[in-house]
């Protein structure tokens, strides 16, 4: 345990006890300084609605063909032995294997024909809309980076963007989200080793002691700012004053205590397994409930991966195994978001990389197959209760209304107030656009 320890008398501002410990979650960026996170943050909120995104990357590779847009009536080799589902909204489908959501489908979009991935095993498309080739000078920054970027902390206590994927064998995987040429301050602040189940705080600081050291720190900061002619460290002050509000507030520990919650939610949700899958991510159910209550407390961006979906061999045992725990997941979340009333705030995305092969492999696996793949939507005030996309007989191409990545982006940062007209600058000076020009918010959805 990590604990900051203090004195009977004395509280924080929030009106909690110094004597208390602070639990808050052992919180780590990259090897940064938390002040170093802070640093080059200059937007503040400035009244907005606190719009969100949650969004879930099934690593690997997903079967779309198996999930949402299920081929009962194609060949032998290219069905599974899943049959489709009628939903609670006429003449929509899915597999079997996700009841939960089946009931609850005038509360989702499936999108069935997503195109133009690289076909890379990499989370970096998902996070970013964009490829991973032939970036701008200093990459593409994610969306959490563009949101905080854009638009700020709701509240000094809340960093704007989280990452909850854990450490994975296959790195890509584990990714967080990069914040390109926005630089390390807007990098998704994303959990430790110990990651959300543990609660962890300052080990043997006290208060007066953190005080003490913050104190150092500023006389060494006003010195390096006498002899800095750049004026790169003005402003020293205030993030760190921003750093000690997030260290000493007891709203970043409130969202990672799971235990506050009622056990007839947890068991709604599920609690999953913390064990990593293979070289993938784990399935863990609590993460799906810890990203509503960091988004409910002031996060604008939470992204987190679920398994590992690459699946050559054995595809539909997998599927029975991994489908009902997100199915369970997924389901518990759009639903406790409707019932907080957040369903028009947040954004709820769920989709891989790529899809797979439509031809099962002697294995009983499906490979890699870039040409076309599925995601699902939810939240964000859009026009629910209806499918986009088909595909052909075999699911390998998009018959009618392809939908790229970057246009689900357009989605999301239109949901969330963002200009798509904006422009940044990279670390060339060059002005480079949130998505391509081409690209815009799915019309059907607005």
């Amino acid at each position: 345990m990590l604990t900051i320890a203090g004195n009977r008398r004395s509280r924080f501002c929030d009106g909690v006890s110094r004597r208390s410990f602070l639990q808050i979650g052992g919180l780590a960026l990259g090897g940064l300084s938390l002040p170093q996170v802070l640093r080059a943050e200059g937007e503040r909120f400035r009244g907005r609605s606190h719009k969100a995104t949650i969004m879930i990357f099934l690593a690997g590779g997903p079967p779309h063909q198996d999930m949402w847009d299920i081929k009962s009536e194609a060949p032998s080799e290219i069905r599974g032995p899943f049959v489709p589902v009628r939903t609670n909204v006429s003449g929509i489908q899915i597999c079997e294997l996700f009841p939960r959501l089946a009931g609850m489908m005038d509360k989702l979009v499936p999108i069935r024909s997503i195109v133009g991935s690289t076909g890379q095993h990499y989370a970096f498309q998902c996070y970013s809309g964009h490829r991973h080739t032939n970036q701008p000078r200093g990459g593409w920054p994610c969306l959490g980076s563009i949101v905080s970027k854009m638009q700020g902390p709701v509240t000094t206590s809340m960093p704007p963007s989280f990452g909850l994927s854990p450490k994975t064998g296959h790195a890509p995987w584990g990714d967080n989200g990069q914040p390109g040429y926005l630089g390390l301050a807007h990098t998704p602040f994303a959990p430790t080793d110990e990651r959300v189940k543990k609660d962890m705080a300052l080990e043997g600081i006290t208060l007066d002691r953190l005080r003490d050291r913050s104190t150092l720190l500023t006389s060494f900061d006003k010195f390096r700012r006498e002899v800095d002619n750049s004026g790169a460290m003005e402003g020293m002050d205030a993030f760190n004053e921003r750093a000690m509000g997030i260290l000493t507030s007891s709203r970043l520990a409130a969202a990672f205590d799971l235990s506050q919650e009622d056990p007839r939610l947890r068991d709604r949700y599920g609690r999953g397994s913390s064990k990593v899958q293979s070289d993938g991510s784990w399935k863990l159910l609590d993460q799906f409930l810890l990203a509503r209550r960091l988004v409910e407390r002031g996060a604008r961006c939470v992204t987190l991966a679920f398994s590992r979906w690459d699946w050559h061999s054995n595809n539909f045992g997998r599927a029975r195994e991994d489908m009902p725990m997100l199915d369970q997941g997924v389901s518990a979340l759009v639903q406790d978001l409707h019932e907080r009333g957040l369903d028009k705030d947040v954004t709820v995305v769920v989709w891989g990389e790529f899809g797979r092969t439509p031809k099962i492999n002697p294995k009983g696996g499906r490979d890699h197959w870039p040409k076309v793949s599925g995601a699902l939507l939810a939240g964000g005030g859009m026009r629910r209760g209806q499918v986009i996309g088909s595909t052909t007989r075999d699911g390998g191409e998009a018959k009618d209304r392809p939908v790229h990545f970057q246009e689900v982006f357009a989605t999301i940062l239109n949901n969330m107030g963002i200009d798509l007209n904006t422009r940044l600058f990279d670390l060339g000076a060059r002005p480079q656009y949130l998505v391509e020009p081409q690209y815009k918010p799915i019309h059907e959805l607005i």
